[in-house]
């Protein structure tokens, strides 16, 4: 009520927060992270193009290639435990600054190494340097997010992050292999990561939110396996991220688009370009729509039947022989894996208590991380066996039997309503 006795229309501010979709980008801390996320990833992007471009010419070996990934996803199996427990405890804001600091100068090192062709080795342990810098940052950062908005405009702010990751996913491999093809080195990209990094350095340090612990716990068993507890407990948590990890395990036709390119599509190195644009795209455009709509009110449904659609879009490519619709099931996988990432990521953090959160987005990550690496592995290994479309087709039907399963046993998902519910 105002001093004359006229309702206030302040309670209504919520509402019409939430429902803007810009409202949450005036906000000036988040628009500091967001953008200082979107030049990270951009960066990060051009790297993943100049490392694999690199090392190839270096040394002409699938297995270099490959063991890139290994060197990747090592340090996220030693660590994400740690890394958890450690931005639960300490400032989040700190420690994003710190790894980008480590990130920055991993990719400093690449360049040195470049630059020198000194021993491959060098340029594995830059890589495992990197990745243990990521695997500290990802808990941190997506612990932080929710200390920067209102709950209101949480699911919003999830959505803008999103897009912005996949803006850089098709626009930082183009730029990278641009830069490779006119200075016919990888040094200049490595070099531009580390810059990408410093800024984003930078601007979380005008951040003005920062995140303080009431009690540090000391590092225990207890206290490490505290976020796998919290999942295991909270089944909404526990029935999405398993969702989650076995869509990525199963229903990933991405590691096998070269195959597709050659040799059912036709269409060359330039066809599978734009083949590997076309999820990002897609994902792009749905972060688009969501950020222009009010925030789900059946989340749990849509979740169910976004993951059901990537499983239905992934066995249509599968059978496709057509360049342009293979390309639009491609977007369309794309667009559902962006709902559900936005429903994911939104749950997790709002149904997590702020002490757990570095814990619960470091089972999280791990989980999803290790289904990526794992999921090119599985896809390429069912290809050996028995042939590119049966690996692409069955992994799309195993999708639906998981959206099916997750149903019947979770029907706390089915259930789940609004995605900002306070």
């Amino acid at each position: 009520m105002t001093s004359n006795g006229i309702p206030s229309d302040s309670s209504k501010e919520p509402s019409l927060r939430a429902s803007d979709p810009y409202a949450v980008v005036r906000n000036r801390d988040f628009l500091l992270y967001l953008v200082g996320r979107l030049i990270s990833s951009f960066g990060q992007q051009m790297l993943t193009v100049a490392v694999g471009w690199e090392l190839y010419e270096r040394t002409h070996s699938a297995l270099a290639l490959g063991l890139v990934g290994l060197t990747q996803m090592v340090p996220m199996v030693i660590f994400t435990l740690p890394a958890g427990h450690v931005a639960d405890n300490y400032d989040r804001k700190r420690i994003i600054v710190l790894m980008n600091l480590l990130a920055a100068c991993a990719s400093l090192g690449l360049a040195l190494v470049s630059v020198l062709h000194a021993e491959v080795f060098w340029f594995y342990l830059c890589l495992f340097t990197a990745g243990t810098a990521r695997t500290f940052l990802w808990p941190a950062s997506s612990a932080f997010l929710p200390l920067l908005v209102e709950r209101q405009q949480f699911s919003k702010a999830v959505t803008w992050n999103s897009g912005c990751f996949q803006l850089s996913s098709v626009a930082g491999p183009a730029a990278g292999g641009i830069l490779i093809a006119l200075t016919h080195h990888a040094a200049p990209v490595y070099a531009i990561n580390a810059t990408a990094a410093l800024l984003c350095l930078i601007l979380l340090c005008f951040v003005r939110r920062r995140h303080s612990v009431a009690l540090k716990e000391k590092i225990t068993i207890a206290s490490l396996v505290a976020g796998f507890e919290f999942v295991w407990r909270t089944q909404v948590i526990l029935g999405t991220i398993t969702l989650d990890m076995f869509a990525v395990l199963l229903g990933g036709a991405t590691a096998l688009l070269p195959i597709y390119a050659k040799d059912i599509l036709h269409v060359g190195p330039s066809g599978l370009g734009l083949l590997q644009a076309a999820l990002p795209l897609g994902s792009m455009l749905c972060a688009l729509i969501l950020a222009h709509r009010k925030p789900l009110q059946k989340a749990g449904r849509s979740l169910l039947v976004a993951v059901a659609g990537f499983g239905i879009a992934t066995i249509a490519f599968g059978f496709s022989h057509c360049y342009w619709f293979s390309f639009l099931m491609l977007a369309l996988c794309g667009a559902a894996d962006n709902i559900s990432v936005v429903v994911r990521h939104t749950l997790v953090q709002m149904l997590t208590p702020d002490e757990k959160r570095g814990r619960v987005s470091a089972v999280n990550s791990l989980f999803i991380g290790t289904s990526n690496e794992l999921g090119g592995f599985e896809s390429g290994s069912v290809a050996y066996l028995f042939g590119p479309v049966f690996s692409v087709v069955s992994g799309g039907v195993g999708t639906i039997l998981i959206v099916l399963a997750v149903a019947f046993i979770w029907p706390e998902i089915r259930k789940y309503g609004r995605l900002d519910a306070g």
